[in-house]
């Protein structure tokens, strides 16, 4: 499909890019995740690609050479292949769907759709199971000393003697009787986008030493190796296998290891988790226990039911554990992150009462996240927002001085440190470009130099325009900066139209680039497109997130404008043609501003939140909003003050509803009391629905024509074309 497509809406630019073309941009190879070798030589790469039937996407694993070499392609299936992990001796372990070619049979029905653990040996061969339970595998860790393996996989808890064996027969027995009800005896019941049970995420230890090796430290099943961990009359020796060696080190855990990570301490004796606790009302906290592998046993590392402890990072030397410690928001102070440290040892105590865990940076007002620790284990790495960028930071563990370590505009992910500590590789995007493998030198000194980028698929792209930076000032004189997408065309001879798009979170920015919210694709068809981050935004410190705290409408809005009046000014720009559009915060704050101000020609709202006491009590995460809102039944003032719903009566402006089925955070209920209202209203407007997408719009054919419709949407009251109904709707 040409840029200039008219089903496409908007106008071309020159020269053309595959920015024009919705079938060339959705097939452009995606890097998801890196993972570094023992050895420091190669990353396993996540990679996303379309499917031959260019129905869905599906992740393999790429090798990418840590000196520039060519990537080269590890693993190919129609399923698809994710969660690299390295075994000591460079062997990967991954997760995948694919059936397993030594099976002796037949998987059961229930478990068709499930992950296996497999691993792909260093000295080559093919690819074999190192682990499959019935309800598949959810995650796995390496100890990376000793190569002791722990999976995660979720369990049904009514199966007997809590076996494998029994695990498999209970499933076959609810498939066979056609039962697919849950029985929820606490919260909570649903995730973002599926239903929570009726099994429960457990953890297990891989028990490999009763096989023959297949390197030093570690083993796999030998296909034809007997099995003596569970019955042999359970199923063939082949089929037995993939159930046996896992010992369950969590037994009946309930709901604590939803959405939590785990890391095994280099000799693999322990691990380290985050631990969900859940009172009956539904609030929740996390805390961070560590589990001996041989017994079982569970210890409480740090517990405060004001925080949430997560994302347990182990020092190489094994002495040392970090995690992020996130506040709980209240009504009068919004949610706080920082890293924390103690010793596995039980040294390190927190020092001051209701602090626990050391904070490593006590004086830095940003939010550190990923951390990733030196390889003398005497500093960590972590990213943190920061004024539009997401670059990485150095915090002496002893010290607390904070080093930035990257000065150029990227947004950094996924970080991992050479064994020798002297790169630090990643993934690096900006708004103007996909993440992308790099390498930076830690020895010679990087700030403000571009790191290396490693050859990997789908990068660089050619972009059809240029991006500024631009600040404005709010009323109260409180500086907002955003980002400035502008068409090649742009000038004071030909103005470019301006769309507003407000990002979602709240608590986020934009500084990095998104393939699922593409401001380019608008770029080709010749907008600007404007960027902010108003109160609420990530990376300006605690006070800026504290400016709305109260005001999720009113105080953002203000923000919005000030930056939309700032650019609309500008030689460039037509300020007479400007629409507004955002998802999820940003699909809320276009229903907010639909009911504030008609200065926008048209306004597309996806995934946005309506009314707020009704969002409460249908949302899967409504412990989110109690603390800092209050209950909707006994303290409504919050809801009401900030609840878009009240003000439909003064919406003049066309709007576009977007919203997606299996959307369990903002739940459809809210798209459709909006739909009413507008429609009750007699407002124009038009409801675009996914039966089968979530909060996102993540399938190859929904998103294309998510796009379509918003670009026939925008040409139609911006750039006053007739509307064109999309082909396919």
């Amino acid at each position: 499909m040409s840029a200039d497509t008219p089903a496409e809406g908007g106008r071309a630019t020159n020269p053309p890019t595959l920015f024009g073309d919705l079938g060339a941009f959705v097939a452009v190879p995606r890097v998801g995740s890196l993972r570094l070798s023992p050895e420091g030589d190669w990353l396993a790469a996540t990679v996303q690609t379309l499917s031959p039937d260019a129905k869905k996407y599906l992740t393999s694993i790429w090798r990418i050479d840590t000196q520039g070499g060519p990537a080269r392609r590890l693993t190919r299936s129609a399923e698809g292949e994710g969660s690299p992990r390295f075994l000591p001796d460079s062997s990967l372990l991954f997760t995948s769907k694919r059936p397993d070619p030594g099976a002796a049979k037949a998987r059961p029905e229930p478990g068709a759709d499930v992950s296996s653990l497999w691993l792909l040996p260093s000295a080559g061969g093919e690819a074999r199971v190192a682990a499959g339970p019935p309800g598949g595998v959810a995650g796995a860790e390496v100890a990376a000393g000793s190569g002791a393996i722990v999976v995660a996989s979720p369990v049904l808890p009514a199966a007997e003697g809590n076996t494998a064996a029994d695990d498999a027969r209970r499933r076959q027995e609810r498939n066979d009787a056609g039962i697919t009800a849950i029985l929820h005896e606490s919260a909570p019941v649903r995730f973002w986008d599926h239903d929570l049970g009726p099994d429960q995420l457990r953890l297990f230890a891989v028990d490999t030493d009763q096989v023959p090796r297949a390197g030093p430290g570690w083993a796999v099943r030998d296909e034809e190796a007997p099995v003596t961990a569970e019955p042999a009359e359970a199923a063939e020796p082949a089929e037995a296998a993939r159930f046996a060696r896992l010992r369950d080190l969590t037994p009946e855990p309930g709901r604590a290891l939803d959405g939590q990570s785990f890391e095994l301490t280099p000799d693999g004796t322990s691990l380290v988790t985050g631990w969900w606790q859940w009172n009956p009302a539904g609030e929740s906290h996390s805390e961070l226990v560590m589990i001996d592998v041989a017994s079982g046993k569970r210890r409480v590392l740090l517990s405060v039911p004001e925080f949430d402890f997560s994302s347990p990072r182990v020092s190489p030397d094994g002495r040392f554990i970090a995690c992020t410690r996130e506040t709980h928001a209240t009504p009068g102070r919004p949610v706080d992150v920082t890293l924390v440290m103690l010793g596995i040892d039980g040294s390190d105590e927190p020092g001051e009462p209701g602090e626990p865990g050391r904070d490593l940076a006590p004086g830095m007002d940003r939010w550190p996240e990923e951390p990733a620790w030196s390889h003398d284990s005497r500093s960590l790495y972590f990213a943190a927002d920061d004024g539009g960028r997401r670059p990485v930071f150095l915090v002496d563990v002893e010290t607390g001085e904070v080093t930035r370590v990257t000065g150029d505009d990227g947004a950094y992910t996924e970080l991992n440190v050479a064994p020798d500590g002297r790169y630090l590789y990643a993934l690096r995007a900006t708004v103007a470009s996909p993440p992308t493998p790099v390498r930076i030198d830690l020895k010679t000194g990087v700030l403000g130099s571009e790191p290396a980028a490693l050859e990997c698929p789908g990068v660089p792209l050619a972009l059809p325009g240029r991006l500024e930076e631009v600040e404005a000032s709010a009323e109260d004189g409180q500086r907002i900066r955003s980002w400035l997408v502008l068409p090649e065309t742009a000038s004071a001879s030909s103005q470019a139209p301006l769309l507003l798009w407000v990002h979602g979170g709240p608590m986020s920015s934009w500084n990095s680039w998104s393939w699922r919210w593409n401001p380019w694709l608008m770029a080709a068809r010749g907008y600007a497109v404007l960027l902010p981050d108003p109160a609420l935004s990530t990376g300006y410190g605690q006070e800026f997130i504290a400016r709305a705290h109260h005001q999720w409408g009113a105080r953002p809005f203000a923000d919005i404008m000030a930056a939309t009046d700032s650019v609309a000014a500008r030689p460039d720009i037509d300020a007479d043609r400007v629409a507004m559009m955002g998802g999820s915060y940003g699909g809320y704050m276009a229903n907010w501003m639909a009911g504030h101000t008609d200065r926008f020609k048209a306004i597309v709202s996806h995934a946005g939140l309506w009314m707020l006491d009704q969002m409460f009590g249908t949302t899967d995460h409504p412990m989110f909003w109690r603390p800092q809102f209050g209950d909707p039944l006994t303290n409504p003032e919050m809801y009401q003050a900030n609840s878009p719903h009240l003000h439909v009566g003064q919406i003049r402006t066309p709007m576009l509803v977007i919203h997606g089925n299996k959307d369990y955070r903002v739940p459809i209920s809210e798209a459709l009391r909006l739909w009413w209202d507008l429609s009750s209203h007699q407002a124009e407007a038009k409801f675009l629905y996914f039966p089968d997408e979530n909060h996102w719009i993540l399938t190859p054919g929904n998103a294309r024509i998510w796009y379509e419709t918003v670009f026939a949407f925008l040409a139609e009251h911006v750039l006053g074309q007739p509307w064109q109904r999309p082909a396919l709707l």
